[in-house]
């Protein structure tokens, strides 16, 4: 399986969009609770496929992702590239995921102990999606982008 299966939580969320895919795959409700009863396997396909597709569409459709550690803050936008700008903070006393810490690093930026960089990686259309998804598994969480958009206006050259 490319990604992980839902929590029974996001079943239980998505409990509308299940029963529409699987009256896409003929199993009525009856047919539903015997084959849980009698396949477990048939059971897992399903749950699985189902799984697949949810992530697969989130991933299609994410725009921004943001990883952001004590000392770290990865902030991606997601086009034909991925594009990175990244925060480390060289000083133990901070931690950003604080509002203390935070308001620190807004006010201490150009801080000789705050690292700023920018990268970009071109994306395959074959791996992105896997890609993305190890990102979310590692802890970043889909954004709006206004973090990454305000440290790009920062970062990007004035003319």
């Amino acid at each position: 399986m490319t990604y992980t299966r839902l929590t029974k939580e996001q079943f239980e969320e998505m409990h509308d969009e299940f029963s529409k895919f699987l009256a896409a795959q003929e199993i009525t409700k009856d047919d539903w609770d015997k084959l849980k009863a009698e396949a477990s396997d048939k059971v897992d396909l399903q749950l699985d496929a189902f799984s697949h597709l949810v992530w697969d569409n989130v991933l299609e459709k994410i725009q921004y992702l943001e990883l952001i550690s004590s000392n770290h803050m990865y902030l991606f936008k997601i086009s034909n590239t991925l594009n990175l700008i990244g925060l480390k903070i060289n000083n133990p006393d901070v931690d950003i995921t604080t509002s203390k810490g935070y308001t620190w690093l807004k006010e201490n930026l150009m801080n000789e102990t705050v690292e700023l960089f920018h990268s970009k990686k071109d994306i395959t259309r074959s791996s992105f999606k896997t890609d993305l998804f190890k990102l979310i598994q590692q802890g970043a969480s889909i954004t709006s982008g206004s973090l990454y958009n305000y440290f790009e206006d920062l970062i990007s050259p004035k003319s």
